[in-house]
């Protein structure tokens, strides 16, 4: 009778302690990082490098990632996305790494995990939800469209736009890519792979009008006085948002903390002032040659 009961004993025991392995799994899973402090956070994030927080960005869009040129002539990464990510570096405790490539490349190496954050003046477009994790909004943009002084009459609203007879540019894989097509599908829709290109295109005629977002579309107007941001163009998701790598919400919760603090002390509204303003000065837009890093 005692070899029965201690049989049972043991099978009570074993079952309970499965169980229990089931309860501790449940919980994990069901952790609420955003609860957390920046101490709790610290040992639970994990990055594609160990000990660096690798950033990609596409330095073409001003103010927020750009090339700003000293008095030598030497060009420096520059913009408030490249300050944000600084700090946002030195909020986790992390050595910063920022890789500039073209803006669809951010989009792919964000969604295939070989970077931790994107920061390229990204909107909350759901389908990009998709592959990657989105950040809290930390800077309220929004949608123009731009021509030039020579066209603009041509152009009272967006409907004019939509003509077979026009040449309508954005960069490929953009938000305002998606936005030409939606807002101007009868006209010749043209996608370049540099924001750059598309102001060279509009400016030498090429083009005669582009979807831009409004804030670099106005630092650009600053440096080309032939440019003209005319027309708001509607968007539901405006904002925007920092790219972090799916499922890594120790990642995000320690992102969304820092911007809170940047916004909280006044940081980040600094980071823009002192973005555009330096972008009103002498910068290069786009990737640099290996050979003038």
């Amino acid at each position: 009778m005692k070899k029965v009961f201690a049989i049972l004993l043991a099978s009570i025991m074993v079952v309970t302690l499965f169980a229990g392995c089931g309860s501790t799994k449940e919980a994990a899973d069901d952790v609420d990082y955003s609860t957390m402090t920046i101490e709790e956070l610290k040992p639970l994030i994990k990055t594609v490098n160990d000990g660096k927080l690798t950033v990609v960005t596409s330095p073409d869009m001003a103010p927020y990632e750009f090339y700003a040129i000293g008095e030598d002539g030497t060009p420096a990464l520059a913009g408030f996305d490249v300050q944000l990510a600084h700090y946002i570096a030195d909020f986790i405790g992390l050595e910063l790494e920022i890789i500039p490539m073209d803006f669809d490349g951010t989009l792919s190496d964000v969604g295939n995990k070989k970077a931790d954050l994107g920061m390229a003046g990204y909107s909350p477009d759901p389908a990009r939800e998709k592959v990657m994790d989105f950040s809290m909004i930390y800077y309220m943009g929004a949608q123009a469209f731009v021509t030039t002084e020579d066209k603009a009459e041509q152009f009272t609203s967006l409907e004019d736009a939509n003509n077979a007879k026009y040449k309508i540019g954005a960069q490929v894989g953009s938000i305002q890519a998606k936005l030409a097509h939606e807002n101007t599908p009868d006209a010749d829709i043209v996608e370049l792979s540099k924001l750059t290109d598309v102001i060279a295109e509009l400016i030498s005629g090429k083009l005669d009008g582009a979807f831009i977002e409004k804030l670099p579309s106005e630092a650009y107007a600053k440096n080309y006085s032939n440019l003209k941001v005319l027309l708001d163009v509607p968007y539901d998701a405006e904002g925007n948002v920092i790219g972090v790598t799916k499922g890594n919400a120790p990642l995000l919760a320690a992102v969304n903390l820092a911007i809170q603090a940047a916004q909280d002390s006044g940081e980040l509204a600094q980071f823009i002032a002192d973005a555009t303003e330096l972008a009103s000065g002498e910068i290069f837009e786009g990737l640099l040659d290996q050979d003038a890093a």
